[in-house]
């Protein structure tokens, strides 16, 4: 049976690991300009603040994962009040040693291990979109583990490298997602996947993104009347049935597409469109442009990446 958490978050091919440690000591705060990319941590030692824009602060113990989606603007601190020092988290990520906050001799009253990856798809906004922007949990004792494999892995080059790193980033990220509590999530794909009614109907376009799902087709897969399961459907994943679909097709077009040599009318069956001309009119409709043109444009970035 189709997994769509496992298919997105292959779709969204994470890559590029960065990490290093960070600690804090005495009276210390740092606030991060919003950085856009996709951020971990997990606490090694000791406890701090956290206060993530649009969320609840929140205390962090050993044990704690933290993941942030996009990474907006955020507070990290000690327990004592005191004027946060502000950091760029542009030039931050460019550090690869360890950061030390606050007092810098003796030892720390936290360590944590971050870093963050990159998504390779061009439809990396909408995927995380359906994420939650703020994933915490406590005593996630494989989590911890997967990241201290993936903080040594980065240490050094070894064989292998970059394919291990973009493997592990995977697997982080299942592992976490399908820890965090879904039903009370956010709208989007996790609180679809926690809804017994709305997975199945997940499943099924996952399953089969060519054939021809309508709201009618889906409510039955979901044992639900039309307008409930396109309302449930709607109110839990965040957007219609049938413009879920629609994303969904039009990223994995683009992720074929993007294949040196592909044939446009093979693309177009493969999501579920009669002809090559029926698909390059929705292809062009949600791109902005045709589907030629988009995987023309895909080879000349890769030829300037491989140069």
């Amino acid at each position: 049976m189709s997994d769509p958490l496992v298919e997105i978050i292959r779709l969204l091919q994470p890559n590029a690991v960065f990490s290093k440690g960070i600690s804090g000591a005495g009276e210390w705060a740092v606030r991060y300009s919003p950085f856009g990319y996709p951020s971990f941590c997990v606490v090694m030692d000791g406890s701090c603040r956290l206060a993530v824009d649009g969320h609840d602060s929140i205390r962090l113990e050993v044990g704690d994962f933290i993941l942030l989606s996009e990474t907006p603007a955020f507070t990290m601190s000690g327990f004592e009040a005191t004027t946060p020092e502000m950091i760029d988290s542009e030039v931050a990520a460019t550090r690869s040693d360890e950061v030390r906050h606050g007092r810098q001799s003796g030892p720390p009253d936290v360590r944590l291990l971050g870093g963050y990856f990159i998504f390779n798809s061009p439809d990396a906004g909408l995927l995380t979109s359906l994420l939650p922007g703020l994933v915490h949990l406590r005593g996630a004792d494989r989590l911890t583990k997967l990241v201290a494999v993936i903080v040594e892995e980065t240490r050094e080059w070894k064989p292998g490298r970059e394919l291990v790193l973009s493997r592990l980033v995977e697997i982080l990220l299942i592992e976490a997602l399908r820890s965090a509590p879904g039903k009370d999530a956010p709208p989007g794909l996790l609180k679809g996947l926690a809804d017994d009614r709305i997975v199945a109907a997940l499943r099924k376009i996952h399953g089969n993104i060519g054939y021809s799902w309508s709201v009618a087709t889906l409510a039955k897969e979901a044992s639900l009347s039309r307008s409930a399961f396109f309302n449930r459907f709607t109110r839990t994943v965040g957007m219609a049935p049938i413009e879920y679909l629609l994303s969904w097709r039009m990223m994995v077009a683009k992720r074929e597409l993007a294949k040196r040599g592909c044939r446009i009318a093979e693309v177009a069956e493969r999501v579920g469109y009669g002809s090559a001309s029926a698909f390059s009119i929705a292809f062009s409709r949600h791109v902005g442009i045709p589907p030629g043109q988009y995987a023309r444009e895909c080879w000349v970035t890769q030829d300037g990446l491989n140069a």
